[in-house]
Formats: structure tokens, C-alpha cells, sequence
């Protein structure tokens, strides 16, 4: 395995365009990393690069076979490897319960938040098994859901907990190549999904009823991200829970 304290390691983020991808991103940046975007909306992705020199945007839908490679030739055509994928893109999807749910809203979700994940991380753990020195490091944006659901939302919650185990599977499948995976599991960062669901109005709970919950600063989150990005090649941290201090999430149900 590679030991080596790479000087300006490259990092692939997707979802880039906002929440915790832009904010993780931003905090990259300023902390020397070289960054290749990713997102479906480019302007979005040149407002989070906002002209760094050490930023390049790359448009792509995560659930585009074709899109994803290109994503990560363009990483290597422009850093010459790839250091670390935070894969990071995903939907909430529908507000529904298993009966309730259509099977194209379901296989969108699916499409998205898991295959869309495998895709990134299968190109990933190409690029580093290839590239020399040979390795790197993976970060899946899980969620709190992957532990505990909220009402309504079968679709999410089933893809958070496959990206447990296409965590798992990556960490073990790569060691012999030098390449790490972890999850990080957030819950309640103040991003434009906390305002989908409701939680600075009132969120629905496992009772029916509706509370306020609290949230915290996404820069909070995209730091935790940091710690677990920069760990020593001889270090894994497999799984990391950050939520807002007094939501209802342990004890929730």
C-alpha cells in the first residue's frame, strides 16, 4: 500500500453544484486539494469552483454509463489520477410508503442514489488500481436513513442502506489495490434537502405529528468530510455519523 502524503491530492466530488458537495468542495479547495466537479447543472458547478485555478467542471449524469467515464478520463487527462471520489450525488425522491410509491419514481430514486454511486466508484477503483502510485480513497454520502427512516420515504431509505454495503464491499474488494472506502451518515445539515422535507417547518414523525427539528451549518458536515479525506493511506475510517445536536434521530420511531 501507498503511504505516501500526497502534496495537492486530486479529488473528484459530485453533486458538486450544492449542499454538502459545494460545501465540501469549497473547503477542498482551501485546503490544496485539485478538484474535478461533477453535476447535471454546469452553472451551478462554475459557482461553486468560482474560478479557482485548481477547479475544473465537468457536467455529467451519474446514472450515464458514458458520462461517468468521461468524467473520470477528464480527471485523469487534467491531474493525470484520482486521490479521492466523494460520491456524493443523490435525490430524496418521493414522499411515499411502499403502497403508495409508482415503479418509475422508485427505479428514478434507484437510479440516482445507488447505481449512480456503484458507477462513480467502479470508475474510481479503476482509475486508482491503474494509476501509480496505485490507490486512493472513496467517501459514500449516505444518511442517517441508512440506521433509521423517516415516515414516507421508502425509496431513500432503501438506496442509504445499499450504500452501506456497496461501502463495505468497496473497502474489502480494494485492499489488496491500496484503496479505501468509508460512509459518512449526516443528519439535519441545513441544505436545500432539509427544506424539502420540512424540518425548519415541522417534519413529519413516526407518530403522524409534525416538529421543528434543529440543523447545523453544512461547513460543519463538508469538515467532517476533511477528517475522513485526510487520513493516511495506512488508516480507514469506515463509518461516521454527524447529526445535529438534539434531533430526533436516536430513540426516533
Amino acid at each position: 500500500m501507498n503511504t505516501r502524503k500526497l502534496v495537492e491530492p486530486v479529488a473528484v466530488v459530485t453533486g458538486a453544484g450544492s449542499g454538502i458537495g459545494r460545501a465540501v468542495a469549497r473547503l477542498m479547495l482551501d485546503g490544496g486539494y485539485r478538484l474535478v466537479l461533477a453535476g447535471r447543472r454546469e452553472a451551478q458547478l462554475l459557482e461553486t469552483a468560482a474560478g479557482h485555478a485548481n477547479a475544473i467542471t465537468v457536467p455529467c449524469d451519474v446514472t450515464d454509463p458514458d458520462d461517468v467515464e468521461r468524467l473520470f478520463a477528464s480527471a485523469t487527462r487534467r491531474w493525470g489520477r484520482v486521490d479521492l471520489l466523494f460520491n456524493n450525488a443523490g435525490v430524496f425522491g418521493p414522499a411515499a410508503s411502499v403502497d403508495e410509491i409508482s415503479l418509475t419514481d422508485w427505479e428514478g430514486t434507484i437510479a440516482v442514489n445507488l447505481t449512480g454511486s456503484m458507477l462513480c466508484a467502479a470508475a474510481a477503483v479503476r482509475t486508482m488500481k491503474a494509476q501509480s502510485p496505485q490507490g486512493g480513497r472513496i467517501i459514500n454520502n449516505g444518511s442517517i436513513a441508512a440506521h433509521s427512516p423517516r415516515p414516507r420515504t421508502v425509496a431513500y431509505t432503501v438506496t442509504k442502506h445499499a450504500m452501506t454495503g456497496l461501502t463495505k464491499s468497496i473497502e474489502l474488494d480494494g485492499r489488496g489495490f491500496g484503496i479505501t472506502c468509508g460512509q459518512i451518515d449526516i443528519g439535519n445539515a441545513a441544505t436545500e434537502l432539509m427544506e424539502q422535507i420540512g424540518v425548519g417547518s415541522g417534519a413529519i414523525q413516526g407518530d403522524g405529528s409534525r416538529k421543528v427539528e434543529p440543523t447545523f451549518p453544512v461547513e460543519d458536515a463538508a469538515r467532517a468530510v476533511l477528517l475522513m479525506a485526510g487520513m493516511p493511506a495506512t488508516a480507514s475510517v469506515g463509518s461516521v455519523v454527524v447529526t445535529a445536536a438534539g434531533m430526533p434521530f436516536i430513540g426516533r420511531g
